[in-house]
């Protein structure tokens, strides 16, 4: 049997990208990493480019990441694969699938709908309705809709005063016209990342933090460590990612006093930490897979 002809969407020259796509060219002796901010699309003839080559003409395309940062521009990017879905290239999650979590209130509304347990949230553009949400809740931790790893989140604390809180609110505002404001959470030294494929679930890592930062993330200085769940934090993690019928993704919980909570569904999910952290090699589990998928269809 031929081998699928598969391209990989990401960053060139990140690691999770280079290994996903080492993985596809190990099984299938083709390589192609895809940086979509080069990519045309020609509606007219039906064809999405990239460089001379018609990724429209491809069996599959995974893709591990669509951009650097998160922006509306990222949910432009997406919509740009439906066309190649359209042409019968089966993308690896599906673009509708990875669009409802880029934005994180669409993400949230479908949490809040289907009765997943997650830190209090407000969403707002009134600032006295922010300040309100502030002052209620103590500290608060003001997040972009479109962020990954922490990037423009702050934290705001009533008890710096209301002049304080209003500048902050004030700047981040902004930025950020519509505020999205959870209650902050006391963490028990860790979240955990939960791993899975297909809807199945592979594992667990926890996230350390290694300084004072309030966040668990690598880039604050966290560091991953492996980690085994309890069978109710694997089903709720499996319910929530359930919900966006991803190919491939990483569940971020985290135990609090008052129970278990979701934070994320990622729309591409963590190498890094299933490789550190667990031990296992999931760019080779995730090319196995969609090989797999293709096969299956031809």
């Amino acid at each position: 049997m031929t081998d699928p002809k598969i391209g990989v969407v990401g960053i060139p020259g990140k690691w999770s990208t280079e290994v996903l796509a080492d993985a596809v060219e190990a099984r299938t002796g083709y390589r192609l990493v895809i940086d979509m901010g080069s990519v045309y699309l020609d509606l007219a003839r039906g064809r999405l480019m990239a460089g001379d080559t018609d990724l429209c003409r491809f069996d599959g395309l995974i893709v591990k990441k669509i951009s650097a940062e998160y922006s509306p521009a990222t949910l432009d990017r997406l919509e740009m694969l439906r066309v190649a879905e359209a042409a019968g290239v089966r993308v690896f999650s599906r673009a509708v699938n990875i669009l409802r979590l880029i934005d994180r209130l669409s993400c949230t509304v479908t949490f809040r709908n289907a009765g997943i347990p997650m830190p209090e949230t407000r969403v707002t553009e009134d600032e006295g309705a922010a300040v309100a949400a502030v002052a209620e809740f103590g500290s608060a931790v003001f997040k972009p809709l479109y962020s990954t790893k922490a990037r423009g989140m702050c934290v705001i604390d009533y008890a710096d005063g209301e002049a304080a809180v209003r500048e902050r609110i004030t700047a981040f505002r902004a930025e950020n016209p519509v505020m999205y404001i959870q209650r902050k959470v006391a963490l028990p030294g860790r979240d955990m990342g939960m791993v899975f494929l297909a809807g199945e679930y592979l594992g667990t890592y926890a996230r350390v933090p290694q300084s004072d930062a309030w966040n668990t993330t690598i880039e604050s200085g966290g560091r991953y460590a492996a980690h085994e769940p309890p069978a109710e934090q694997i089903e709720l993690a499996r319910k929530a990612q359930a919900l966006f019928e991803m190919d491939f993704t990483t569940v971020d919980v985290a135990e609090t006093d008052d129970g278990l909570i979701v934070f994320e569904v990622s729309a591409f999910g963590g190498f890094r930490g299933a490789k550190e952290g667990m031990g296992v090699d999931v760019a080779a589990l995730y090319a196995d897979y969609a090989i797999q998928q293709l096969r299956g269809k031809k």
